[in-house]
């Protein structure tokens, strides 16, 4: 029969079937708005933001949440009007998965880099502290400390305290005499026996190190105090006020070091969610182009 004349021309491998024309527009917004989404509240909970305003940096969280649920009701309304809602259902999982990740690890960033490099910074240096005649009162607010020469370590009189981690101090002394009271300590963990005097924290080994970078983890503070409490107890000294440091060489390059990891992490998280969001876009492409074929 010729064509035309009542036959159904089949499918041929060299005439394939037309597939779904795709949304350029879409395509393009669902590539850079969740990473643009993901980008702004990333830096916004990973630095200064968060810092300054932490109630306000979680409340536009919540309002990224809130745009997500906007996003699903205009698919919601598509589908009603006999539209095609994939793009919207795409763009509202795209939409969350932003929020989420941003949320989760910009609050890791911030916790484990920026927190402690802001707290140091906004406290205060003090130079020439000798151990032996300052008091841990006079210096409640020190960030970073620059002890007198002949200030060392005493890893004698070195305890640790075991809640799962090995909490180590040591009391930071000048010479041979002992003071009224052990208000400077270095401290660590898991880097001490816990049961014999000895401590290998920090850079104990190191004959130019005699500075200290504040500790400030709130939540490791308490174990710490209890081993300086133990400490008390074995050794018969006095500690009134004790304060703790990371014992080091140069706090201004291990705060630079907090800084500069902050910045690294948030560089590697907006490149790895691009390329992550984009893979994810090519699928849907790829994807919705068979539905319907």
């Amino acid at each position: 029969m010729q064509p035309g004349m009542g036959t159904v021309a089949k499918p041929s491998a060299f005439m394939p079937e037309k597939r779904r024309r795709m949304n350029l527009v879409g395509i393009c917004m669902n590539i850079f708005f969740p990473w643009i989404v993901f980008c702004l509240l990333y830096a916004m909970l990973s630095f200064s933001f968060h810092y300054r305003h932490p109630t306000w940096a979680w409340i536009v969280v919540g309002c990224g949440f809130l745009v997500v649920a906007l996003m699903l009701f205009v698919a919601f309304r598509a589908r009603r009007r006999g539209n095609e809602p994939m793009w919207y259902n795409f763009a509202a999982l795209a939409l969350f998965l932003a929020v989420l990740l941003a949320a989760v690890f910009g609050d890791m960033n911030f916790w484990y880099n920026m927190q402690p490099f802001y707290d140091i910074e906004n406290l205060n240096t003090y130079p020439n502290v000798d151990p032996s005649l300052d008091r841990g009162q006079q210096r409640m607010d020190a960030g970073r400390v620059y002890f007198t020469q002949d200030t060392r370590v005493d890893t004698t009189k070195a305890m640790g305290f075991k809640n799962l981690d090995i909490y180590c101090v040591a009391p930071i002394v000048k010479g041979e005499k002992a003071p009224v009271t052990f208000d400077f300590w270095a401290v660590g963990i898991n880097c001490c026996s816990g049961q014999s005097p000895d401590f290998r924290c920090g850079q104990y080994a190191n004959p130019r190190a005699r500075s200290g970078l504040r500790l400030m983890r709130d939540d490791q503070r308490p174990f710490f105090r209890l081993a300086v409490q133990q400490a008390e107890a074995a050794f018969k000294i006095t500690a009134a006020h004790p304060l703790f440091f990371y014992w080091m060489q140069d706090p201004v390059a291990e705060m630079n070091a907090y800084r500069d990891e902050g910045f690294k992490y948030y560089l590697l998280g907006i490149f790895s969610h691009f390329a992550f969001n984009l893979f994810c876009v090519v699928c849907a492409v790829v994807g919705f182009s068979k539905v319907g074929a």
